[in-house]
């Protein structure tokens, strides 16, 4: 039996509950929230996208101009060191082209130019060179030996 208190319960949940018509509506709403997220997260990524490329072009052009700069200031460069440039420099300055009459030439005793030219005398050295061992064991034992002498140094005075 239903009560008038229970009658009025029924009734209104009766009333209100979801039809299809509003639950269409309903996904209709989410749907449309749902793009208008999807849609700003990938026009704030293509913006992005955008400044990002445009700011590397800018540094790009920037580049091509600065070594385009570079190769002009290298070209001046070559210019002034040209031999014309140099000599009309010179002449400027005041130095003139050596002739022969105004050349002189010192004579060294002992000097032969018509030697075999050389750093360094090629005479044999009486020295005799240390092995040169190529092993870890080799590299330990060389480690030890200069230790020992470190410590042979520090424990003996040293002569005077």
């Amino acid at each position: 039996m239903t009560t008038p208190e229970n009658n009025w319960i029924q009734h209104a949940l009766r009333r209100t509950g979801w039809r299809p018509q509003r639950q269409i509506a309903g996904l209709v709403v989410i749907s449309v929230i749902i793009l208008i997220v999807v849609g700003t997260l990938y026009l704030s990524q293509v913006a992005s996208f955008a400044t990002t490329s445009r700011q590397l072009e800018i540094l790009i052009a920037e580049r091509d101009e600065l070594e385009r700069v570079n190769e002009q200031l290298q070209v001046e460069i070559a210019s002034y060191q040209s031999v014309p440039r140099l000599l009309s420099r010179a002449q400027a300055l005041g130095f003139e082209p050596a002739t022969p009459d105004r050349m002189e030439w010192l004579a060294i005793e002992g000097y032969n130019p018509n030697r075999a030219e050389t750093v360094a005398p090629l005479e044999e050295s009486q020295e005799v060179l240390p092995t040169y061992d190529e092993t870890f064991w080799g590299w330990v034992q060389q480690q030890w030996d200069i230790l020992r002498q470190q410590f042979k140094n520090f424990t003996q005075p040293e002569e005077q």
